[in-house]
């Protein structure tokens, strides 16, 4: 796999993408489970690291951790890449957010990176151990 490190100064930042799905004015969250490599309990949305477009890498992970396919869901937004620094563990990203209607939530699976999924309303984020500055990724796609 291509290392998608990019340089800004002397900061590295891997670059990843993060979906928030949306049904009534909420949004899903997923709690990561044990298996995955970074913030393992933590609450995030469905997220990956970017290995082709963001676009085509938003589908990838909507279909990977939940099932949906792109006929499933309806892109509502796009946002601009959020950095994000994370100095208790050294690490750096750009964060490619996007904003999905998911037209069937029934049908959602979670794969092994998730052991749990929540419909939460924006403003209830804060009260979730999220990873890092998941409040801005969301606050660049989604506006109550």
């Amino acid at each position: 796999m291509e290392d998608k490190t990019k340089k800004n100064g002397s900061i590295e930042y891997k670059d990843v993408v993060t979906v928030f799905l949306s049904r009534r004015n909420k949004i899903l969250i997923l709690r990561r489970s044990e298996k995955v490599g970074t913030y393992r309990g933590s609450w995030a949305g469905i997220s990956g690291y970017l290995e082709k477009s963001p676009i085509e890498q938003a589908y990838t992970e909507i279909l990977e951790e939940t099932g949906l396919t792109a006929q499933d869901v309806i892109l509502i937004k796009e946002g601009d890449p959020v950095l994000v620094l994370d100095r208790e563990n050294q690490r750096a990203w750009r964060v490619h957010p996007f904003l999905f209607a998911a037209k069937y939530p029934e049908k959602i699976r979670l794969d092994w990176e998730n052991v749990e999924m929540r419909w939460v309303r924006p403003d209830e984020l804060k009260y979730f151990n999220t990873v890092p500055d998941l409040d801005r990724a969301l606050e660049s796609v989604f506006k109550e």
